[in-house]
């Protein structure tokens, strides 16, 4: 390829995708800036590749035609200065939110952040945890369960707005109703305009005419409530669940933050977990191994009739199919059983002779 090879300036191959390219160009910006002992040179190059690489469009007109599409007027002018910006020999006046992601490593590297109308987060609540203790049924079969919650919420006095009952929202005169101010920061490559959000208006582009009293116009107040939530099939204990949300509201119309819900699961009686197998033991009468017969087990899902065959020996263990844990796809794990023979402690001078018989007999 004639010209400059931009892929190997970044260092991937050509047929990168955009999020190996985009990684790439990080990792070589950060390598090569000069405020880190980097070359110059080559963090122009870094920059310059990525204008196109970073593009589909320009991408495909580089593959086809080489760097020479840019040289006159294509993209980056000549002597347009660093990286074909404009500015002669420098940046010059500029506004990282143009940038898109070169916007946000300059900001990583300069220590600024650029504008939150480019689809940034805006302030979060804070996150909650909490544990919730359940039964072990609630476990395999999942179940809808709540918790009680003190926590920031929006205040119910002003919805949220901040401004009391009967009053309106007015526009900031700081921002101008825009939210955000923009302010210049000189570097060693010029002049950047930053963007960060209002501090009077805390980004709402609006203020209140009058403060809401309850909230003083922060728009959330402290406050009880109950969140129910659905518990699904086959959690184990340790199991966190996430509510996007539902934690707590952050003021000035933040987003909430999320709800941890961390699980324990209580112990069974007689039945125990092993995996997606549930395992117990049942005792039956002796008789009942030597003879034969049926024989009612305790499953998840209820009594299961059950028939044992003649001479099983003590400590059979039976599989019972589909009666353990869910999986994700709906199909079950097995209920393995150890069958225990019951030995009577008092037995009858006719049990004892016939016991006896049958023991000179060698059966």
């Amino acid at each position: 390829m004639p010209g400059k090879d931009y892929y190997a300036i970044l260092g991937v191959d050509k047929n990168a995708s955009e999020d190996e390219i985009k990684k790439a160009f990080r990792r070589a910006a950060h390598q090569h800036h000069p405020d880190k002992g980097g070359d110059p040179a080559k963090f122009k190059d870094v920059n310059e590749a990525y204008q196109i690489l970073g593009d589909k469009q320009k991408r495909g007109t580089y593959d086809q035609f080489g760097d020479a599409a840019f040289k006159q007027g294509g993209g980056f002018s000549q002597g347009g200065g660093f990286g074909g910006f404009p500015g002669g020999g420098g940046f010059g006046n500029i506004n990282v939110d143009d940038f898109g992601d070169l916007g946000d490593v300059l900001g990583e590297m300069f220590g600024f952040s650029s504008s939150g109308g480019r689809g940034r987060p805006s302030p979060r609540g804070q996150d909650i945890q909490t544990h919730l203790d359940i039964d072990f049924k609630e476990a395999v079969f999942g179940a809808t369960k709540s918790v009680h919650l003190v926590s920031q919420v929006r205040c119910k006095d002003c919805d949220g707005s901040g401004a009391e009952k009967g009053t309106e929202l007015k526009t900031c005169d700081e921002c101008h109703g825009q939210g955000k101010v923009t302010k210049a920061q000189r570097t060693v490559f010029g002049t950047f305009q930053t963007a960060t959000p209002c501090t009077k208006c805390h980004g709402r582009d609006k203020l209140p005419e009058k403060e809401c009293k309850t909230c003083r116009g922060m728009g959330v107040t402290r406050g009880e409530g109950t969140v129910e939530f659905t518990i699904p099939a086959g959690i184990e204990t340790g199991a966190l669940l996430k509510l996007t949300g539902k934690g707590d509201v952050a003021p000035y119309g933040g987003a909430p933050g999320d709800l941890y819900i961390k699980l324990r699961v209580k112990p069974h009686p007689f039945f125990h977990r092993e995996g997606n197998d549930i395992v117990s033991s049942v005792t039956i009468p002796f008789t009942l191994l030597a003879l034969g017969g049926d024989v009612d087990i305790e499953t998840l899902d209820g009594k299961e009739r059950t028939h044992i065959a003649s001479g099983t020996p003590a400590g059979t263990v039976l599989t019972l199919k589909h009666h353990g844990v869910p999986y994700r796809d709906g199909h079950r794990g097995v209920h393995r059983v150890t069958l225990q023979p019951a030995v009577p402690k008092k037995l009858s001078r006719e049990q004892k002779k016939l016991l006896k018989k049958i023991q000179e007999e060698g059966i």
